[in-house]
C-alpha cells in the first residue's frame, strides 16, 4: 500500500512539474470554505498580511490569518457572492484609501468609495490604512489650543492640537453631540490662518443617524471642510473594523503636509465588537470577555498615530476624539479602561446630569485633560482655575445642603455662586461659542456679578451681556482675541461694562 501511495505521490509531482509555468501558485488560490464573512483559501503562497485580495463578482477581502495550510481572508462585500472552489487572486497591494482635499464635503465608505451620489472622487494620493505611528523625536509637545466652542470643555478640560481626548459615557448622554459641536466650531478657524480639516468616522451606527448628522453638518456649513467615513450597522464586521484606520490615513495626509486635522471615532466600542466577531470567526483564541488578546493593540496603534509633529516635519497635527460607550456608567470595564490608558485625558458624561438638564453633561470631577493649561490662552487659564475649584466645592456642599436647614453665610454664598456657574456652563447643541465670549461670561460669573441675578434669568443675562459687549465695547473682545490675555486695564474696563449693563438689566 505504501509503495502505491509513494508512486502516486511521485506521479503527481511529475505532473505538477509539467504544468504550464504561466500560472503562479503563489499569486492565485482557491476558496476552500466560506461563511460568516470569512473565507479560507489555499494557495496564495506569497500573500502579505493585510493585503487586498480579489474574489469573483468584484468582491474584495483582506488577508489576516496567514497559516501553513491556508489563508484566512475577511470579506468587504457580500459573502453570498463567493462560493467554494472560486478562484482568488492577489492584488499585490496592502489595503489603502484615497486621501487629500478632494475628499472634503464627501461621505465615503472605509475603502474610499463615495456613498453620497455626488460622482467619483478624483484623489491624487492614496495612503495605506495601517501605518506605523511616529516616534518620540518626530513629535512636538501639545501647546496650541483646539477650541471646541463648549464653555465647560474649553475652560476646564482644554484640548490641544495633537492631543487624544476620550469622550466617554452611557448611551444617549450627548457624546456625539460634543464631537459634532467641535467640528462645527472649526468653521471659525477656516477664515483664519491655520484651518482644521475634520474627519468623522461613524462605526456601526444606523444609516438614518448618520444621514441626520451629515444634514446638521451641512446646515451649519461644516461639510466644506469635513469628510465623513461610514461603516453602517448593516455593513460587514471587516468594514467596521477598518473604518477608523481609513479615517486616520485621511487625517494623516493633513498632518504630514503641515496642516491640522481633527478626527472623531464614533465609536470604538463598536469597532472592538466588530473585531471580536471577526477574530472568533477566524478561530483566533478568545481572551477576557471573549475579546481577542490583541484588542488593546487594536486601539493603541490607532490612537498613537494622532500627534503634533516637530518643526522639521512641518508642525502639522492630528487631534483625535475617540468615543467609548459605557454600560451603566461602568468606567472600569475592559474596553473603557484600555482606551482611558491610551488617551491623554477623558471627558466623562454623566446620565444623571444629563437627565437633570445640565447639558453638555460633563462631570467635572471625573473628567481630566492631561495636557491641561498648556493648551489654553492665558485669559482662559486665568479665569478657569478658579472655576474648577468653585464647582468642586459647590458639588460637595450641595449634597450637604440638602440635609441642613440653616446654612452660614459663607456656605450659602458658595452654593449661590456654584448654582450660577453650573447655569453658565449649560449650552445648547450646534451653537458653539467663540473663545472671547466664553472668557467674558465666565469672567462675569467668577467675579460674582451674577450672584444676585435670579437663577432663571441667568441665560437672558448671558445673552444680553454678550450683545452689550459686542455693540458697546467691541474693543474688549478684540483685545482678548489679539492678546489672549486679560491685563489689569482690560479687567477694569470689563468690570465697568458689566456694571453698566447690570444697571439696565
Amino acid at each position: 500500500m505504501d509503495i502505491k501511495t509513494n508512486q502516486i505521490g511521485d506521479l503527481l509531482r511529475d505532473q505538477i512539474k509539467n504544468i504550464d509555468d504561466n500560472v503562479d501558485v503563489n499569486e492565485v488560490g482557491e476558496v476552500l470554505e466560506i461563511g460568516d464573512g470569512v473565507a479560507r483559501t489555499s494557495g496564495l503562497g506569497n500573500v502579505m498580511s493585510s493585503e487586498l485580495v480579489e474574489f469573483p463578482n468584484n468582491v474584495f477581502g483582506m488577508a489576516l490569518n496567514l497559516e501553513e495550510e491556508n489563508v484566512g481572508v475577511v470579506l468587504f462585500g457580500d459573502s453570498s457572492l463567493v462560493k467554494e472552489g472560486d478562484t482568488v487572486k492577489r492584488t499585490g497591494k496592502v489595503v489603502e484609501v484615497p486621501v487629500g482635499k478632494e475628499l472634503l464635503g464627501r461621505v465615503v465608505n472605509p475603502l474610499g468609495v463615495p456613498m453620497d451620489g455626488k460622482g467619483p472622487i478624483k484623489a491624487k494620493h492614496s495612503l495605506q490604512i495601517e501605518r506605523k505611528a511616529l516616534g518620540v523625536m518626530q513629535r512636538f509637545p501639545v501647546k496650541e489650543p483646539l477650541q471646541t466652542g463648549l464653555k465647560s470643555i474649553d475652560s476646564m478640560i482644554p484640548i490641544g492640537r495633537g492631543q487624544r481626548e476620550l469622550i466617554i459615557g452611557d448611551r444617549q448622554t450627548g457624546k456625539s453631540a460634543i464631537a459634532t459641536d467641535t467640528i462645527i466650531n472649526q468653521k471659525a478657524t477656516h477664515s483664519g490662518d491655520s484651518p482644521v480639516y475634520c474627519i468623522y468616522v461613524a462605526i456601526g451606527q444606523k444609516a438614518s443617524t448618520v444621514a441626520k448628522l451629515v444634514g446638521e453638518l451641512e446646515a451649519n456649513g461644516a461639510m466644506e471642510y469635513t469628510t465623513v467615513v461610514v461603516a453602517n450597522a448593516s455593513d460587514p464586521a471587516p468594514l467596521q473594523y477598518i473604518a477608523p484606520y481609513s479615517g486616520c490615513a485621511m487625517g494623516e495626509y493633513y498632518r504630514d503636509n503641515g496642516m491640522h486635522g481633527l478626527i472623531v471615532y464614533d465609536d470604538l466600542s463598536k469597532q472592538a465588537t466588530a473585531y471580536r466577531q471577526m477574530s472568533l470567526v477566524l478561530r483566533r483564541p478568545p481572551g477576557r470577555e471573549a475579546f481577542p488578546g490583541d484588542v488593546f493593540y487594536l486601539h493603541s496603534r490607532l490612537l498613537e498615530r494622532s500627534s503634533k509633529l516637530s518643526e522639521d516635519l512641518g508642525s502639522g497635527s492630528l487631534t483625535a476624539l475617540p468615543v467609548i460607550e459605557t454600560q451603566e456608567g461602568d468606567v472600569s470595564a475592559y474596553i473603557p479602561t484600555n482606551v482611558i490608558s491610551i488617551t491623554d485625558g477623558q471627558i466623562y458624561l454623566d446620565t444623571n446630569l444629563f437627565n437633570g438638564g445640565v447639558r453638555p453633561a460633563v462631570d467635572v470631577g471625573l473628567s481630566v485633560s492631561r495636557v491641561g493649561g498648556s493648551a489654553q490662552i492665558k485669559a482662559m487659564k486665568k479665569i478657569a482655575g478658579k472655576l474648577r475649584l468653585d464647582l468642586a466645592q459647590f458639588r460637595e456642599l450641595e449634597a450637604f445642603a440638602k440635609f441642613a436647614s440653616d446654612l452660614d453665610d459663607a456656605t450659602a454664598a458658595q452654593i449661590t455662586r456654584g448654582r450660577r456657574m453650573v447655569e453658565i456652563l449649560k449650552q445648547n447643541q450646534y451653537v458653539p461659542m467663540s473663545t472671547a465670549n466664553q472668557v467674558l461670561i465666565i469672567y462675569a460669573a467668577s467675579q460674582g456679578y451674577l450672584d444676585d441675578v435670579e437663577l432663571e434669568s441667568v441665560k437672558d443675562f448671558e445673552v444680553g451681556l454678550l450683545e452689550h459687549f459686542a455693540s458697546k465695547s467691541p474693543e474688549c473682545i478684540k483685545e482678548i482675541d489679539d492678546t489672549g490675555n486679560i491685563g489689569d486695564d482690560l479687567a477694569e474696563k470689563m468690570n465697568k461694562v458689566i456694571e453698566e449693563f447690570k444697571k439696565s438689566f
